[in-house]
């Protein structure tokens, strides 16, 4: 048999992950089976064992995935010119335009990682990247004299924590809430925790000596 190229076996692998996704979030981890997500995949079980031993590598896969997804999406907040609308944008990228099926899977997952070492192990390192993620940027906000927090760092990134657990909650048991009317709301709780500094204006003496000096 001819080894598959990289694109394909990428392709392989997201599409059994995917699968995965639905059948978890539609029946839970005890009630999906192996055999279930092959046949959600359309693939055979050797294929699905090829890339996952197990269920629990499966969920790591997923996991890994959103952390990495997230990250990325992460990274741009610190240098964004408006660093609440861009943490707006965030949130309506996983409170309103993300699938339903990503709110119940963390759900069914948190649920087990009280049951599961290996789940709990998992779930975690992802909850505390987030959570690091969120002290990283408050801190490095306040250092730069961006914010003026009302509350200490440790806790600020928990209340996010609290935040986004608590939406992804909601969302799980109430697909149809209006996050778009919840959200703004969200934004200026944030904003009210967070205090931006408002930046220091120039006398205009020194802008215009300024930009006499670039040359404008």
């Amino acid at each position: 048999m001819p080894k598959l190229k990289p694109d394909t076996q990428r392709a392989r692998r997201e599409n059994i992950l995917d699968a995965a996704l639905t059948c978890f979030s539609r029946g839970g981890f005890h009630a999906t089976t192996m055999q279930t997500i092959c046949k959600e995949a359309g693939v055979s079980p050797g294929a699905v064992y090829v890339y996952f031993a197990s269920k629990e590598d499966l969920i790591a896969g997923l996991c890994e995935r959103d952390r990495a997804e997230f990250a990325e999406r992460f990274s741009h907040v610190a240098s964004a010119p408006d660093f609440l609308d861009a943490l707006r944008q965030i949130g309506e990228h996983y409170f309103i335009d993300e699938s339903p099926d990503r709110q119940r899977f963390v759900i069914e997952m948190g649920l087990e990682s009280t049951r599961n070492p290996r789940i709990s192990e998992i779930f975690m390192t992802v909850d505390r990247f987030c959570f690091d993620s969120f002290k990283t940027l408050f801190q490095r906000l306040k250092d730069e004299g961006r914010i003026a927090p009302r509350i200490d760092i440790e806790t600020l990134a928990k209340v996010f924590n609290v935040i986004g657990d608590g939406m992804f909650w909601r969302r799980t048991i109430e697909p149809d809430i209006n996050v778009r009317a919840i959200l703004p709301v969200l934004v200026e709780l944030v904003g009210s925790l967070l205090n931006p500094v408002e930046p220091v204006a120039l006398p205009k003496t020194l802008v215009l000596a300024s930009k006499k000096e670039a040359g404008l």
